[in-house]
């Protein structure tokens, strides 16, 4: 079981990542008042939104340089209070060029915590209690994107939409504290040079993807704008790439795919972030334009979701280590995909009762194959490679959501096209529905690749336990790699420790 300071620290992890995801989805619901307050319109406003991910996309490659130089946990202590000096310019905004600068400056704090906030779990936690700590960490990110919308509704309708940015300031006091606390002063052994080149062409590919993306149906920019930015990030990134082959210390490390379970994380992760991340997107609209619930009961609705992800919480560490990672991610991203495909039956008819039902037993499984995505990323990942596999991890995090509202927002409009329909009803989810699901489920054939006894030491899951189905004849060699591990298994806890 995790003692005191290792339940502390994920928790404040999760805290940071819990404002973050939340920051960014409460804004979506006010955008009209914010919009009608500051004397522009709501389309112009979602700038604030495409800024944000610009901010996050430009700068997140940087954050495993920077925590291995000035350590991580001052690093995330400043994140932290760089993010709230950003909430704090939302507040007090007066005009749109205030308020997306506002957003730029939230975004490079955010882009410094999540990967850094990982980066403080991963060498602050013992591995044979990483599953835990990923669990609790995992719930308060999944829950902020699902309260997002109600307590935006709730919060512009009975108080000021100023109060959605500034709630986020005894939070963030409370993070800095306990971060300073509880968190050990944690540096890099070896200082690498600073990958300035690199950092230009990865935040301008990611930048251009990533916000192409971000728009992408939103109705911002023309399509062929959105080409452009999506082809010219494309190219930037592989110059990149051929630039990264040439450098000791790349930002974006693309070396660390040829371990494994990382490699299964990245692939496979991305392609079920990308339908599960379409479901935020897809859901509150068939709900709120399709079945005509305001936004602050389609929040409640899809709140349900967060329930089962708290479910998960207490049950993880014990299913993966009854099922190892492999078999548990390769299954239940078909179960998580199955419960996303059964948003499709839904209609105007469906009691809300049901829909919910499924909104909460699929966020279990939902949250269960993210944490189980999460922890096994870093299952083969040495200490002094783990900043860079942090960043890496959450660039494809970033690229996974934003291209799952891009293809959820196509298909949408594909079947708005192909029905020569107009105006947005409840029967043109259905295919966005079934399309994510498909993509997430394809994600299981990535998962299977992985070797049977994946992540092992993390999960309690012995190796020697899993070989013994294949045969007798393989049982000596099993435990021969079983002791060894095992020889090994303190130092390198003691690495991460």
């Amino acid at each position: 079981m995790l003692d005191n300071k290792q339940r502390v620290i994920p928790l404040i992890v999760a805290t940071a990542l819990f404002m973050e995801n939340m920051d960014s989805t409460v804004i979506a619901t006010s955008l009209p008042a914010i919009a009608a307050d500051i004397g522009t319109s709501p389309l112009t406003l979602k700038l604030a939104i495409t800024s944000y991910l610009l901010s996050l996309a430009v700068f997140i490659p940087a954050s495993g340089w920077t925590a291995d130089r000035f350590g991580a946990r001052m690093v995330f202590a400043i994140a932290v209070g760089v993010f709230m000096v950003g909430s704090i310019g939302c507040a007090l905004s007066q005009s749109v060029t205030h308020f997306v600068f506002a957003r730029i400056l939230q975004g490079m704090g955010g882009a410094m915590m999540t990967p850094v906030g990982r980066l403080v779990l991963l060498r602050s936690i013992d591995k044979s209690e990483l599953v835990n700590a990923m669990a609790w960490v995992t719930v308060p990110a999944l829950i902020g994107p699902v309260i997002g919308p109600p307590l935006g509704g709730f919060i512009t309708t009975y108080a000021s939409w100023h109060w959605i940015f500034l709630i986020n300031i005894p939070i963030g006091l409370v993070g800095i504290f306990m971060a300073m606390r509880f968190i050990d002063p944690i540096k890099s052994e070896t200082q690498e040079p600073f990958d300035l080149y690199g950092m230009v062409l990865a935040g301008i590919g990611l930048a251009g993807i990533a916000f192409g993306l971000s728009v992408a149906g939103l109705n911002l920019l023309p399509w062929g704008t959105i080409a452009a930015l999506v082809v010219g990030g494309s190219i930037s990134m592989t110059l990149y790439v051929l630039h990264a082959r040439k450098t000791g210390s790349p930002v974006l490390d693309f070396s660390l795919l040829k371990l494994p379970t990382l490699r299964a994380a990245i692939f496979g992760g991305f392609m079920f972030r990308l339908g599960i991340g379409a479901l935020p997107f897809l859901l509150p609209l068939l709900m709120q334009i399709g079945f005509g619930l305001s936004p602050f009961h389609s929040g409640l609705v899809t709140f349900a979701s967060s329930l089962g992800a708290m479910g998960m919480k207490t049950l993880a560490a014990r299913i993966i280590r009854t099922f190892g990672f492999r078999n548990l991610m390769t299954v239940n991203a078909i179960i998580s995909a199955f419960f996303l495909a059964v948003c499709a039956l839904f209609t105007v008819t469906t009691p809300l009762l049901i829909i919910m039902v499924i909104l909460v037993v699929g966020g279990f499984f939902r949250s269960l194959e993210f944490t189980a995505i999460n922890t096994v990323a870093y299952a083969d990942v040495e200490t002094a490679q783990m900043s860079r596999a942090t960043t890496l991890v959450s660039v494809n995090q970033q690229l996974a959501v934003s291209a799952g509202v891009a293809v959820g927002a196509a298909c949408v409009e594909t079947t708005m096209w192909l029905n020569h329909v107009s105006e947005i009803n409840a029967t043109v989810f259905a295919p966005a529905f079934l399309v994510v699901a498909l993509t997430s489920a394809a994600s299981s054939w990535f998962f299977w690749q992985m070797p049977a006894d994946a992540g092992h030491e993390i999960s309690g899951r012995k190796a020697v336990e899993v070989a013994s189905r294949k045969g007798a004849a393989k049982s000596a060699a099993s435990a021969a790699v079983k002791a060894a591990t095992e020889d090994t298994q303190d130092v390198r806890d003691q690495r991460l420790g």
